[in-house]
């Protein structure tokens, strides 16, 4: 399969641009070059950074020049610590993937499209001359299947309008299902060579999401380890009726370990290959709830995965939002877990 060269190993800053309170004082303090000057030494070669339209957009559409300024900051710290930059739209106005952010509307209109399309443009004009060490990943997140098929459309338009200020520059898409794996097949044709596919990957969501808040119907309370059998995540996930398209019950293995990952990749990875495109994954972690040997053992079992097909990838996430790698809570089992990133 055809490699993403230059991110096959990176690190989602996750919390300052996006999902954040859009303060100076976050944006100024949350991450600083320090930050980037450390992961540097991990072995990683990319940072993904999401940004939300908030950081390079008032509420009527007005661009914002001091969120170009943070991002060249960004762009400059990659250059001097040797690390590449993707660029996540993770929120746009009219849609997000957090139905608490109350953004909607993005995929019925017209004139939201067209902002979207704007933004990236003025990205692009200023962003594209670096595409021997960015990308840029259109959307974080499509949410409902029933979105697929406009998303298809709005993401062609949507490169072609970029390709006019940054031919050469990669861009990734995902797709439907919050990025599923399963998406994959229904993504459009590659535009051109320059064309990632991406998934996200937190299977068994049973797993790296136990007793997360924002999960509909999660138990707070609720604890499990890994390991365990496909059969007995399965029941769990069927007893507390989580809102959540699972693979689970597709699963071609006994126990859910390297052999369910590899499996879990294989489809994705014979599209990408029919196609020519690299695979992607933008966002994988596990919880910070969850008791350290069984995280530890996760990230183990997916790193294998991902470096037996050659897919790049991007942990979630540094710090915070409750998946902080460098969190009091990781701090036991750090040392080791960074080899699995």
């Amino acid at each position: 399969m055809k490699k993403f060269i230059g991110y096959q190993k990176g690190v989602n800053f996750g919390g300052w641009f996006s999902q954040c309170d859009y303060s100076k004082e976050t944006y100024d303090n949350f991450i600083t070059e320090d930050d980037f000057k450390k992961v540097s030494t991990w072995n990683i070669d990319h940072i993904r950074l999401p940004i939300d339209y908030n950081l390079l957009e008032d509420d009527n559409g007005n661009y914002l020049n001091s969120g170009l300024q943070y991002l060249q900051k960004v762009v400059d710290w990659c250059e001097k610590y040797g690390l590449n930059l993707i660029i996540d739209l993770h929120k746009t106005y009219g849609f997000s993937f957090d139905p608490k952010e109350c953004q909607n509307g993005f995929f019925e209109d017209d004139r939201l499209q067209e902002r979207f399309y704007k933004l990236w443009e003025y990205l692009a004009k200023h962003f594209g001359k670096y595409s021997n060490r960015i990308a840029f990943e259109l959307l974080n997140e499509v949410t409902n299947k029933e979105y697929g098929a406009i998303w298809n459309d709005i993401s062609k338009e949507c490169i072609s309008r970029i390709r006019k200020f940054a031919p050469d520059i990669y861009i990734l898409i995902g797709g439907y299902w919050h990025n599923s794996i399963e998406a994959i097949p229904d993504l459009p044709l590659p535009y051109d060579d320059k064309i990632v596919y991406n998934f996200h990957c937190y299977e068994p969501l049973i797993f790296t999401h136990q007793g997360a808040y924002w999960v509909d119907n999660m138990p707070a309370d609720f604890r499990l380890s890994y390991p365990d059998t496909t059969e007995h995540y399965q029941e769990l996930e069927n007893s507390f009726n989580l809102p959540i398209q699972s693979v689970l019950s597709k699963s071609k293995t006994a126990t859910v370990g390297t052999e369910f990952f590899e499996w879990q990749f294989t489809q994705a990875v014979k599209v990408a290959e029919e196609r020519n495109v690299p695979l992607y994954c933008g966002e994988y972690g596990v919880i910070n709830l969850a008791d350290l040997d069984s995280t530890l053992e996760w990230y183990k079992n997916i790193h294998s995965a991902f470096e037996r097909f050659g897919i790049g990838r991007s942990a979630w996430c540094y710090k915070s939002l409750d998946f902080g790698l460098t969190d009091e809570h990781t701090k036991p089992i750090f040392e080791d877990l960074k080899k699995y990133f």
